[in-house]
């Protein structure tokens, strides 16, 4: 007698914003909770973490791919932004979601739309700073999103740590009983953060990228050895990143976790967040920088 032949796992495949809503309303009046990860597609190993993660979360996944408009400025790269939906939904049907969604532009912003989602103050900071629309059209969309997928809980990747904070706090602000949670980046071999955006990399380019690592990883050293002036690590990598040609620094931080207020000395953990560009590219990475235990008088003793 022949085995019986393994059924491959379905995935749903949704377009419109009336259907993925019928569809979520199914889903939870049958009491079983969605996880939902909203992307831009063009999926890597980071992306198919957060689907898994999401899998151990919840009942459902459910998993969008939508270039968003709002969140690129005049001269970015929306139009360049990699895209391979056909892939993107093996990869998805693979990590075994449920369903797929994947709107229509047009259908999210209709003629007339002028309607925003803003915050004041996490917003304006880091990559807010260079790029001053981004974070109301994030804000916006994701909005638009759990309106729509009704989720019990929403993923997001740490490498966006800034994006991840502002949903967070979004949510708790404008009572969206959903679950935000971060999930770790995600990295290369030798460190550096998986993005779509990587593939813009030339062969050197590539190379040159692991700068980012290296200084967040250098920070995270002199932490651990005592050093406290927040000022001091920034120069430390700063040298460290102009060691490289073709590469310029947009922004380098150390910040308070919950709030992004950049601090001067470091008595506890702190974020350290970067935005490099190598090239025309635009990375951003960050890490967790953590003192040690009782470190408060190791360095600079009287």
């Amino acid at each position: 007698m022949q085995p019986a032949a393994r059924k491959e796992p379905v995935i749903d495949t949704i377009t419109s914003v009336q259907e993925m809503r019928l569809h979520a309303q199914r889903i939870r009046a049958s009491g079983a909770s969605i996880a939902f990860v909203p992307t831009m597609g063009f999926f890597h190993e980071g992306h198919l973490s957060l689907m898994r993660l999401g899998r151990e979360l919840a009942d459902h996944v459910v998993v969008s791919i939508f270039v968003n408009p709002t969140q690129f400025a005049a001269g970015e790269d929306f139009e360049a932004y990699p895209r391979n939906p056909v892939r993107d939904s093996e990869l998805a049907r693979k990590a075994q979601v449920d369903a797929l969604f994947l709107p229509d532009v047009k259908e999210l912003y209709p003629a007339g739309f002028e309607s925003y989602v803003r915050l004041d103050n996490l917003s304006d900071r880091m990559c807010g700073r260079s790029r001053p629309v981004h974070f109301t059209g994030v804000a916006t969309i994701v909005t638009k999103l759990f309106n729509i997928v009704r989720p019990t809980v929403a993923i997001f990747g740490q490498k966006d740590y800034q994006q991840w904070i502002i949903i967070k706090r979004m949510a708790r602000d404008l009572n969206m009983d959903i679950d935000v949670v971060g999930a770790p980046t995600v990295r290369e071999p030798d460190g550096l953060a998986m993005s779509s955006r990587n593939c813009y990399l030339s062969r050197e380019q590539r190379i040159r990228a692991r700068c980012l690592y290296q200084a967040l990883t250098g920070a995270q050293q002199s932490v651990a050895a005592g050093t406290r002036d927040a000022d001091r690590i920034l120069h430390e990598a700063v040298a460290a990143i102009g060691r490289h040609g073709d590469v310029s620094i947009d922004y380098m931080v150390l910040c308070d976790p919950d709030t992004l207020e950049e601090v001067s000395e470091i008595e506890r953990p702190v974020l350290m967040a970067l935005a490099v560009k190598v090239g025309k590219t635009r990375l951003i990475d960050n890490m967790l920088l953590t003192p040690p235990a009782n470190s408060k008088h190791q360095e600079d003793p009287q």
